[in-house]
């Protein structure tokens, strides 16, 4: 090469070089070491290390929440650092059992002890500070057991949606991490039940790249993840290959006849210097009333000491951007890892179109209108409902959401059976195992993201549709449903509400299954996993034609089929479902009579019939997961509350009075269903509740002050919005019942925080309600990374010990974004309720801070 040559190379390589202004910046200045926070991790500026703060669900071992986990710029990017027995782990698949760990805060090292109780297997992992990284080691007392050499290996899940349009190296070896799994597998002689595949041979996926040295989105700063191993390789796996919830997985193999440190892992999760999470304006993107209580609260990262403006800005339509003057927004505290401020504009009552600025950072626009949530329930009611239509083939314009799904319901589960969703069968059955159960493919609603058709989330769907129609007289009629076909089309009026159409659709299916059965079940649902982690189509699930074990698989006769494809039902009985099942029928029976009046006729018929058998003997309190009902007392009560209002017999007044002292202390889960009552009890009862709903009051008074949004924000696996929308609906109906004790402000601050006033993002947790909503969820079709509208999803989920997490970007955490239509039915309650108030008597409420 030539003097000339050579300086244009070397001008072609400095023009051609990208190196991230942020690398520039972390190349000059020192960077920050991990070291253990009193919050409870390993911290440095930008990344969080989490070891053993959260653990594996009790019912599925791999929900994404366990082990080591990584927070790295504001992102949880990687979890389950922990030894596992596959390479892409799913579901179902085994995981250790949590022992103890220990926590020297002085020197951040944290030592967790597990078990593999199957094989007697107990082992550590230790995780130790060095500078910048992490070192990550596996301690043995005894060597790996014979049975999981080749098995046992240290994994650690990347999420996909972080790392797609990525690089990776190995070794130095260049490669791309993929949009859509397309990487080699291998067949293996037996099927692993827990990948799904329902029959043939099994396959396991083979890595990407393999290496001592494995580099994750070099070119990103804010994403890049260097491992290290000192001894077996680092391979790179594609776990969506397996399933379409799986991570990108880093996995050593653990090696035979060891002990003592047999794996050490150095794990380095770059940190930004100077890097601070954006502000996140929290606010209802519907907007709000006129009269109504208006607050932004802008969540900043508590190292974000700027100072930032928080501003009301007027759109016009010429596209003008219009300062309004308000008042300055006021520090509210620390809650959780993020500090707040808090902007009350309830004072701005001109209608209009607005926004949110702090600091160049905007909101959507959002309305100020009389007539904010007219329209907020009604994608539940158009959409969501009628798609979530259980035995019914569903179109919406040019879309079939489904065929006619589960037409071979269902047989008899087996005995003694424990299914991987909750559901249990007892040592008795009416049925033979196998049997045919005649009439049960009828009504009912998909429970959930699934399929199944849980027994208690029908009554309560019902008793709240009842409750809406009842009290505000909803008559919307955009939805045809022609049983005799079993089609329904969306966006088709048929000459009957809405409403009135879904009440009976859950009521064919309870009377289903007091035909068929003789009293409530448990529930129907899918035999295996191949069946209940089906994505799609729900007519395709079965081939909709009853089981005979005396064909062949494939074969076909007199309407039956060779494949044991259909759903089991579970039949132990529980006193609990009954009540429950009653409340819903006598109620049902009040609406569906002018409508239906056969039908309403049964359903009473039924819940007196059933009522009476209840009480003529100690209840059956067969118990299992949340598929038997709630606590009995409380199920019966509902019945006694239901069965009155419809009857107005003073035997079921009688009852209510003697239930009511085991009642008092489980007030905050009975509110509504006791106060619905008032109207129909002596003065005395009335009276009873007077101190039971002072002390409620008190405590949402405490609840308010808590965080910044004024709502009780739960902490569990599975996240709060059922829990929000209780508290706000309890404020409702306990205002309208006690108006000088309840002030009815938490109707206002829970709907704000389903609307998007809550923590972690700004996003309206019911999809296609207010300007942004979510857009990505776990429906049964998330697999397409879409929505249904009207759906409401779980929402923040706190991990723990500080982290709030709603995802937009990956639909399987399913604690996060699963749709339920329990929160379907109290969302279209709580728009009703909120429209109520919406007026000049609930006109401020701003929490404030301890």
């Amino acid at each position: 090469m030539n003097r000339l040559s050579k300086r244009l190379a070397l001008v072609a390589a400095l023009l051609c070089s990208t190196l991230p202004a942020a690398t520039v910046a972390q190349t000059a200045a020192a960077k920050a070491t991990l070291a253990w926070d009193p919050a409870g991790y390993l911290h440095t500026s930008g990344v969080d290390m989490l070891v053993f703060s959260n653990w594996y669900d009790g019912l599925f071992a791999d929900s994404k929440i366990g082990g080591i986990e990584i927070i790295q710029q504001g992102v949880r990017t990687a979890t389950n650092g922990d030894v596992r027995l596959q390479a892409t782990p799913g579901q179902w698949d085994p995981a250790a059992k949590y022992i103890s760990r220990t926590v020297d805060q002085k020197t951040g090292v944290v030592v967790t002890t597990l078990e593999y109780p199957a094989y007697n297997w107990r082992y550590t992992v230790r995780v130790e500070p060095r500078g910048t990284a992490a070192a990550i080691t596996v301690d043995l007392t005894q060597p790996v057991p014979a049975a999981l050499v080749g098995k046992a290996g240290f994994n650690m899940e990347f999420l996909p949606s972080a790392y797609m349009h990525k690089s990776y190296m190995a070794d130095g070896r260049p490669g791309t991490m993929p949009l859509h799994p397309a990487d080699a597998m291998v067949r293996t002689p037996d099927r692993n039940p827990a990948s799904g595949r329902a029959d043939g041979i099994g396959a396991e996926p083979l890595p990407m790249a393999s290496g001592t040295r494995l580099v994750l989105a070099p070119e990103d700063p804010a994403r890049r993840v260097t491992l290290r191993s000192d001894g077996p390789p680092i391979a790179l796996f594609d776990g969506r290959n397996q399933a379409q919830n799986g991570w990108f997985v880093a996995r050593s193999l653990l090696p035979a006849g060891r002990t003592g440190r047999v794996l050490t892992w150095t794990v380095e999760a770059n940190s930004v210097p100077g890097w601070l999470r954006a502000p996140v304006i929290a606010h209802s993107q519907l907007g709000y009333t006129p009269a109504a209580c208006k607050l932004a609260t802008v969540e900043l990262d508590r190292a974000d000491t700027r100072t930032g403006r928080l501003q009301l800005i007027r759109v016009g339509e010429d596209g003008s951007m219009t300062p309004v003057a308000v008042p300055a927004a006021k520090p509210w505290g620390n809650y959780l890892r993020y500090r707040y401020v808090q902007l009350d504009f309830s004072a701005v009552k001109q209608p209009g179109t607005y926004l949110l600025d702090y600091a160049g950072t905007r909101t959507a626009t959002f309305r100020i209108a009389d007539d904010i949530y007219d329209k907020a329930w009604h994608p539940t009611n158009d959409v969501y409902f009628p798609v979530a239509m259980d035995h019914m083939a569903v179109n919406e314009g040019y879309r079939v959401w489904h065929g006619p799904a589960h037409l071979d319901d269902a047989v008899q589960a087996p005995l003694n059976h424990e299914h991987i969703d909750l559901y249990r069968q007892g040592p008795t059955a009416p049925f033979k195992p196998g049997q045919h159960i005649a009439g049960l493919n009828v009504g009912g609603w998909f429970d959930a993201g699934d399929f199944d058709i849980r027994t208690q989330s029908q009554y309560q769907v019902i008793r709240q549709l009842v409750s809406a129609r009842e009290r505000w007289g909803l008559d919307r009629d955009t939805v045809s449903v022609n049983d005799a076909r079993r089609q329904v089309e969306i966006h088709v009026p048929d000459g009957i509400p809405d409403m009135v159409q879904q009440v009976r659709h859950g009521t064919l299916q309870l009377v289903a299954q007091f035909d068929a059965v003789g009293y409530a079940i448990n529930g129907i649902v899918e035999p295996d996993v191949a069946q209940y982690t089906h994505l799609g189509d729900a007519g395709s699930k079965t081939d909709r034609l009853v089981y005979d074990a005396k064909l062949k698989p494939g074969e076909e006769r007199n309407g039956r089929s060779g494949i044991p494809d259909d759903r089991w039902a579970f039949t132990s009985k529980a006193s609990a479902l009954n009540y429950g099942s009653i409340a819903a029928l006598a109620a049902a029976s009040r609406v569906l009579k002018g409508y239906d009046n056969a039908l309403a006729t049964k359903a009473r018929a039924i819940a007196e019939r059933t009522w009476t058998q209840e009480q003529g003997h100690a209840p059956d309190l067969f118990s299992h997961g949340n598929t038997t009902g709630g606590p009995v007392v409380q199920e019966e009560f509902s019945a006694a509350v239901e069965l009155l209002r419809t009857t107005r017999d003073k035997r079921y007044a009688d009852r209510i009075m003697t239930l009511w002292p085991q009642i008092a202390p489980k007030f905050d889960d009975m509110a509504w269903t006791a106060a619905e009552a008032i109207p129909f009890m002596p003065a005395a009862y009335r009276a009873a509740m007077l101190p039971v709903v002072q002390a409620w009051q008190t405590q949402a008074d405490t609840a308010a002050r808590a965080n910044p949004f004024g709502v009780p924000i739960t902490t569990g696996g599975w996240a709060g919005s059922g829990t929000v929308m209780g508290y706000a609906l309890n404020s409702y109906i306990l205002h309208r019942e006690f108006p000088e004790i309840v002030d009815g402000r938490g109707v206002q601050r829970g709907i704000d925080f389903m609307l998007g006033h809550h923590p972690a993002s700004d996003i309206s947790f019911v999809s296609a309600v207010g300007t942004v909503s979510k857009e990505v969820a776990y429906g049964n079709n998330r697999a397409d990374f879409s929505y249904i509208a009207g759906g409401v999803v779980p929402g923040v989920l706190v991990i723990k010990p500080d982290y709030p997490e709603n995802h937009e970007d990956w639909p399987f955490f399913w604690g996060e974004n699963e749709y339920v239509i329990p929160e379907g039915s109290m969302w279209i309650t709580l728009a009703n309720a909120a429209r109520e108030m919406a007026g000049p008597q609930v006109t401020s409420g701003a929490p404030n801070a301890d």
